[in-house]
């Protein structure tokens, strides 16, 4: 077995002290994230990267996202991009919901939400991904 393979291998019995240590003596970088998960899913594959030879650059998405568990680093909240004053319809139960998005919020029944999430946990009864729940986003309910 090669050298990278054993390595590879050795990574799911490892601790995240181990896994840093690793990352560090083998990338000479300090690690991008703390999560022992993903952690270990990043090491194995720059250290595969490496290996091949190929550039080491990640597409943006994952980059930005494991800058997010830097240490110190607060994530970003993600707002939404619906213009005030759009409408959101969505049928549930034979029922007919309309939620009108507002630059402060979401007004549903007369009553203003922080997130659309919490309208369609009140539509519901259980928690649903606000634009999942009204057809914004893959995946949604027809």
């Amino acid at each position: 077995m090669s050298e990278l393979r054993v390595t590879l291998a050795s990574l799911s019995a490892m601790d995240v002290d181990g896994l840093r240590a690793v990352w560090r003596e083998r990338l000479g970088e300090p690690p991008p994230v703390r999560s022992i998960i993903v952690l270990r899913g990043a090491l194995a594959e720059a250290l595969q990267v490496q290996a091949s030879g190929k550039s080491a650059l990640l597409d943006r998405r994952l980059s930005s996202a494991a800058s997010q568990h830097r240490t110190g680093k607060k994530p970003k909240l993600r707002t939404s991009s619906f213009q005030s004053g759009s409408t959101l319809i969505r049928e549930w139960q034979g029922v007919r919901h309309e939620v009108e998005v507002r630059h402060d919020g979401y007004l549903w029944q007369g009553q203003k939400h922080a997130s659309l999430s919490k309208v369609a946990r009140l539509i519901t009864g259980v928690r649903w991904n606000g634009p999942r729940f009204f057809g914004l986003r893959d995946g949604a309910p027809g």
